[in-house]
């Protein structure tokens, strides 16, 4: 069972990985102003759901096995909130900083660790589920910040996986021009 588990968090850990990096891949194909650009009155920024994604990091994952998920001093509704003085320096800090905390905790974390309880809002989960749930979580937000991306960059956008029309290209196994399923039409 041990084997099961360590494999386990070595998978969750990988996809921590991939969402960050596909997430920061969107991002760093948009222009400052694109990155706060909300698309509507109801919608959320880029800027925004990085806000929150690091917000939510740093609170479920500050102190995970010891302390309830929900910090005291977590004030999510301000997750939500841009100013003119935000800039896109600031955001990506505590993005970053965000998801250093999910992998220093990530890579702390032991087989035996998996079976225990954890608090989230008061209410208890198994680890798994824990991580599970922010995995789900943050690859939910992540899909929203490709997909506006990718709105707000129109016929500027680069794909982040195979284009149209190349999956049978990359079904054939012709590895020219892709790396782990993203089309590099340069290569």
């Amino acid at each position: 069972m041990t084997e099961l588990v360590s494999q386990y968090l070595d998978e969750i850990r990988r996809q921590f990985r991939g969402h960050k990096r596909m997430a920061q891949s969107a991002m760093a194909q948009l222009e400052d102003k694109e990155f706060f650009t909300a698309i509507d009155s109801e919608s959320n920024s880029v800027a925004v759901l990085v806000k929150h994604i690091a917000g939510n990091a740093r609170s479920r994952f500050t102190d995970f096995l010891t302390t309830d998920g929900e910090k005291p001093d977590r004030f999510r509704d301000q997750e939500f909130e841009v100013s003119a003085n935000t800039t896109r320096e600031e955001v990506m800090r505590c993005w970053e900083e965000g998801w250093s905390q999910i992998f220093s905790t990530l890579d702390s974390l032991t087989p035996e660790d998996v079976s225990r309880t954890v608090t989230i809002r008061q209410e208890p989960h198994p680890v798994m589920q824990a991580l599970n749930r922010a995995l789900a979580h943050y690859a939910q937000h992540i899909g929203q910040i490709v997909f506006l991306s990718k709105h707000l960059r129109s016929s500027e956008w680069k794909t982040l996986s195979i284009p149209r029309g190349k999956s049978e290209e990359y079904k054939s196994g012709n590895p020219k021009g892709f790396t782990r399923g993203t089309h590099n039409p340069k290569a």
